[in-house]
This record gives C-alpha cells, sequence and structure tokens, in this order.
C-alpha cells in the first residue's frame, strides 16, 4: 500500500520536570516534539505515516533514534538530524496542575529555507509545532507556504515566548499577527498564547480566518476546545473551496462558525501529568482532519486523546497507551 506522508516539525526537547504528582524527585525523560510523534503514531489512518523533520544535538542523536524507532509509523526512509551543538533541554517547575515556570538551555538552530526546502519532497501533509519557537522565522515560514500546497497546520506554542539571560521563558506580544496566520491552514493556540496576538478569540479569528487560516482552535486545557471556522470550511478536503472563493471571511456576511467542545463525561481531567496535551491534543486533531473526519468529531478524538494523556508519565511508550495497549517494557 503507498502511504501518505504528513511531515512533523519540532525539536527534539529532554526535560527535567519538578512539581509534577506533588514529588520531591525530579522526573528527566523526553520531551518536546516526541509527544506530537506520539499522537501520530497513535491517531493517524493505516494509509499514512511520519516523517520527522527534526534536528537533534549530537549529545542525544543515538538516544532520539532510540525514541524514532518505537514509532509504528514512522516513514522507512525517516531520520532526525544531528547537529553539533548541544541538545534543547527545558527545566519544567509546575506551579499547579496548569501553571509552570520554563527555563530552556541547549543551542539546536532553526531551519533555513535552504535546509528545510528539500525535506518537503513527497510530503502530503505538514504539521509545524514551534516547541522552541526558534525552528522557523517569518521570512521562512513564509518561503513554506508559498512553495508547499498541501495542509500546513501549525502549533504556535512557544513562538510568543521571550527567552531571558537566564534561559527562563516569558511571554511576549507577537509582532505581525497578521503575516504569520497567512502561512498556515490550520492555527492552534492556548489561551495564554491568545492573549499575545489579541484581546480575544474572535479578535484572533477575525483577523486569522481573513488571513488565509481555515481553522483556528483555541485549547482550554480541561475545559475543552473553541474552534473558529469560516462557514465553508468543514472538513480539511474544504479549503480548497476557501482558496477558490478567497481566502478572506466576508466582513459584510459575517460567515463564521464557531463552538466550544467540553470533554465528554468521565474525560474530566484526572490528577496526572499534563505535560504535552496541546501536543498530542493538536497531533491527533489533524490525523482525524487528515483521515476526513469534521472538525467537530475530531476535535472530541483531540480532546479525549489530551485527557489520556495527563494519566502517562511522558512520552516513552504514549503512543501505546494513547492506543489503548499494552506497553512494552
Amino acid at each position: 500500500m503507498t502511504r501518505r506522508r504528513v511531515g512533523v516539525l519540532g525539536t527534539f526537547v529532554w526535560d527535567v520536570i519538578y512539581g509534577r504528582d506533588g514529588r520531591t524527585v525530579p522526573a528527566q525523560e523526553w520531551g518536546g516534539i516526541t509527544y506530537a510523534l506520539a499522537g501520530f503514531d497513535a491517531a493517524l489512518p493505516d494509509d499514512w505515516e511520519i516523517v520527522p523533520i527534526v534536528k537533534v544535538g549530537d549529545d542525544l542523536a543515538r538516544e532520539a533514534r532510540t525514541f524514532l524507532a518505537t514509532l509504528r509509523r514512522l516513514a522507512p526512509d525517516a531520520a532526525a538530524v544531528s547537529v553539533p551543538y548541544p541538545n534543547n533541554r527545558v527545566e519544567l517547575r509546575y506551579l499547579d496542575d496548569e501553571r509552570r515556570s520554563e527555563v530552556l538551555t541547549g543551542g539546536v538552530p532553526g531551519w533555513t529555507w535552504q535546509g528545510l526546502q528539500p525535506t518537503l519532497a513527497g510530503l502530503d501533509a505538514l504539521y509545524v509545532n514551534l516547541i522552541s519557537g526558534f525552528e522557523l522565522d517569518l521570512e521562512t515560514a513564509s518561503l513554506l507556504r508559498q512553495h508547499f500546497k498541501g495542509p500546513i497546520y501549525c502549533d504556535l506554542h512557544s513562538l510568543v515566548l521571550a527567552l531571558q539571560p537566564s534561559g527562563l521563558r516569558t511571554l511576549q506580544p507577537l509582532p505581525r499577527v497578521a503575516e504569520w496566520c497567512r502561512c498556515f491552514d490550520v492555527l492552534q493556540v492556548n489561551e495564554d498564547e491568545l492573549s499575545m496576538m489579541a484581546p480575544d478569540g474572535l479578535a484572533l479569528a477575525a483577523t486569522a480566518l481573513a488571513n488565509g487560516v481555515q481553522n483556528l482552535v483555541v485549547t482550554l486545557g480541561p475545559r475543552g476546545a473553541v474552534y473558529f471556522a469560516p462557514s465553508h470550511f468543514a472538513r480539511l478536503a474544504d479549503r480548497a473551496l476557501g482558496a477558490a472563493a478567497g481566502t478572506a471571511v466576508s466582513s459584510a456576511t459575517g460567515a463564521l462558525r464557531t463552538a466550544l467542545l467540553a470533554p465528554a463525561a468521565g474525560e474530566a481531567r484526572v490528577k496526572g501529568d499534563p505535560t504535552g496535551c496541546g501536543d498530542v491534543f493538536g497531533a491527533t486533531y489533524f490525523s482525524r482532519l487528515l483521515a476526513g473526519d469534521i472538525i467537530t468529531d475530531a476535535l472530541r478524538a483531540a480532546i479525549a486523546a489530551a485527557a489520556r494523556n495527563v494519566e502517562h508519565r511522558g512520552a516513552t511508550r504514549l503512543a501505546h497507551f494513547l492506543r489503548g495497549e499494552l506497553s512494552p517494557s
């Protein structure tokens, strides 16, 4: 069977996590793009495969290869790019179930267009997760949109985080919001990220949809997610209709759909590990859109997967857990 290919662009991160589950001893494990990779491995339909577009510091390259080898849907020609820099490492300190501080060290560089363009050959879709916030600059993202004709999903993630001299990540407003929106078909943000881009969800939706985004999703943690879409867009195949009719939402008709989807009964968040929930959410959501699901069905699957992620510790063997399988030891 010829499989279609989804590129997964992000950064490997080694996490040191304090305050999770009230433990005094920090947990150390893979983080960053590994959560999204596990989410895709669990949720992609059988006729799709994963092509990681990731760099990893040579100090952790062997461990990254070991992680990738656990993925069932990894493309046979896929590999991480080892670079001669210390891998990104993040110290997370949880203040409560939702809030945490983050300190970044390491030096894995982002992608230039010259380096990125060859990796796009043969891809049918692309998922971009700005784990560090430095994976793509606006010029490279704009060239990506110009040259790649498949659907592009973006989890904005750390693009709105400044890097202090100590490595502490702090929120900062995102300049040129409209230009960033022009680069993607589906855009995912959480509430903090939204606040750095617009006064509220409707304001961001107006900017995003007027600049070519077909679907804006705002994750709300244990409350679920809210989506915004133009009236024509019910599933990913409808992006062609938007291109034919012009990308801007008509301000005259106010042609906008929005809804809040809350977790289903039995999916209420329990105490556990919230690390990576947004990444699992996005990977599952895009997987189900690629499978042909309508927005609401795909969102329900994503919310359920994020809730299930809370019950697992780390990204190692997470795909097995999300599929409901016994994890190999």
